[in-house]
């Protein structure tokens, strides 16, 4: 970090520290990019919490291909967390990438965002239940036959 860095200017900030939400906010729409390089399904939170909040419809995502959200937001840009090399050329592809990309992939990622909600989640949960349900009603109406 302190290679890169710039007077009064580290590339990378680290907080360990609880944020309010207006404080993660403003930290999600002053990034250049999320990185969020869990090495198990996990962070998902985070990956969808900075797409919302980028509602200038800027910044890139970059997603562990160990995360469940790179399988629902696609547009971001998938990395191996263990292969050091390829974290790098893709954190310098979020960098270099143009205005017109960012905007595109994140107005995507956007929409997936907002249909794929807690009430979509919810009904899904009841619309599976329902089904086990008819299959388990199935089984006994097949069993006394």
């Amino acid at each position: 970090n302190a290679r890169f860095a710039s007077p009064g200017c580290p590339p990378i900030i680290l907080k360990i520290e609880h944020h309010d939400a207006e404080r993660v906010y403003t930290h999600y729409r002053a990034a250049d990019f999320c990185f969020v390089s869990s090495l198990h399904d996990g962070m998902n939170l985070v990956a969808k919490e900075f797409v919302a909040a980028r509602d200038d419809d800027d910044g890139v995502l970059i997603l562990s291909s160990f995360a469940g959200a790179s399988r629902e937001l696609v547009e971001a840009l998938l990395v191996n967390p263990f292969d050091v090399t390829e974290t790098a050329r893709t954190i310098l592809q979020a960098l270099d990438m143009g205005r017109e990309e960012r905007r595109k992939r994140m107005q995507l990622m956007r929409r997936t965002v907002a249909d794929n909600n807690v009430y979509r989640w919810a009904g899904r949960m009841l619309m599976d239940v329902a089904r086990i349900r008819q299959r388990q009603s199935l089984g006994r109406l097949t069993t006394a036959a």
